[in-house]
């Protein structure tokens, strides 16, 4: 039985606590700094907590002692020193961060990893599991030219102006919203402006907008450097979203403010566990001498679980770091130092018992592309 510390007992934590403990094969130890939270957590789950301080070095040595892994579920700010101090304990390394910056950090503390600890950030959804289903896509291509990747958590019933309800870390939205994004343009690594490169779609008879948001590329430009046109990530959200967001991120200048932010959107934007999280995918190249393209499309509805209601984007992201966990723990990923989410396999992702809520009862897919020169295809749906 595998010892891992999960840190962090909020809503993301709360849900990969029940899923480690549902397995039966995780000794698991989690730890928060809110007492209240851990109190709620161990109502719901049976399940060993600590309270710690995530910022103190000696604290988050005595948690980490005699575990195999860490889980960070915590706020991006926490990452570096969690990361420091599993680095030193010799237990590998997992978390959610999109926030770039915290991932350039735990990427130079991966290089002085022990033989066999990992450290793998960006485990949740976007970044997470869209760059796996990107890589599988490129695989088809002899020469590969465009990679696009759309990713929303939405409600499903919105009933106000912004079209949206909050579903995850508001320090994380704000961060999407406020930071530079990475993206490839004409076989060119570059930064583009948040809120802008907006674009509209449809898909299942809904539609869409998506724009330039800051992490959900993970570490793609680096996996793509110098072997794709164009890859960009962009977030999807109901139209008229982004209009207003870039009133109150750039008109008003609340980017400056982040707090001032931050206070607006939790007063007033009521929280939904009833979402859905729509994932949009595809890649166009070469192959057989003809250009191509192939898409992957997913949405992923919250449902009950046991008797209990969970988001999408908590069964989503959950799932997604629980996942790698387990195919770690399993011997599939192997390796030293930095793991990125590119080098998972789709097929060994969704055939784990923690991935398949990828494919699930409440989960429409389609993949469909071109098998040969003749244009056929196909599709699968699961509903």
């Amino acid at each position: 039985m595998r010892k891992v510390l999960l840190l962090g007992a909020g809503k993301i934590g709360r849900m990969i606590a029940r899923f480690l403990v549902a397995s039966n094969d995780y000794d698991l130890l989690v730890g928060d700094a809110d007492s209240y939270c851990l109190q709620r957590l161990r109502t719901q789950t049976d399940v060993e907590t600590v309270q710690i301080d995530a910022g103190d070095a000696s604290e988050l040595a005595a948690a980490l002692r005699g575990r195999d892994a860490v889980i960070s579920a915590l706020s991006y700010v926490n990452n570096p020193t969690v990361a420091q101090a599993a680095l030193e304990a010799g237990a590998s390394y997992f978390d959610l961060t999109e926030d770039i910056k915290t991932t350039q950090r735990v990427k130079q503390i991966a290089k002085s990893a022990r033989a066999g600890q990992i450290f793998m950030p960006q485990c949740g959804l976007a970044p997470g599991f869209v760059s796996i289903v990107a890589q599988q896509l490129t695989e088809a291509f002899e020469l590969l030219d465009t990679v696009y990747m759309r990713v929303g958590a939405l409600p499903q019933f919105p009933s106000n102006a912004l079209m949206y309800n909050l579903t995850w870390s508001t320090d994380g939205l704000i961060n999407e919203y406020c930071n530079m994004c990475e993206a490839i343009h004409d076989g060119h690594r570059m930064n583009v402006l948040p809120l802008e490169g907006i674009e509209n779609f449809t898909l299942d008879g809904v539609r869409y907008e998506a724009f330039n948001t800051s992490g959900g590329l993970g570490t793609l430009c680096d996996t793509f450097e110098n072997r794709v046109r164009e890859l960009n990530y962009k977030t999807i959200r109901y139209q008229g979203h982004r209009e207003l967001m870039t009133f109150l991120v750039n008109e008003l200048r609340l980017c400056e403010r982040r707090e001032i932010l931050k206070d607006i959107l939790e007063n007033a934007i009521p929280v939904t566990f009833q979402d859905v999280v729509v994932i949009f995918c595809t890649a166009s190249g070469r192959r057989k001498g003809q250009l191509v393209q192939i898409s992957d499309a997913r949405k992923i509805y919250g449902h009950t679980l046991d008797g209990e209601a969970w988001s999408a984007i908590q069964i989503t992201t959950a799932s997604g770091v629980c996942a790698v966990l387990d195919l770690f723990c399993e011997g599939r990923l192997t390796g030293t130092g930095l793991v990125r989410q590119e080098q998972v396999g789709l097929n060994d992702f969704l055939n784990n018992r923690f991935g398949q809520h990828y494919r699930g009862s409440k989960i429409y897919s389609r993949f469909s592309g071109v098998s040969d020169t003749s244009g056929v295809g196909h599709e699968e749906r699961t509903e």
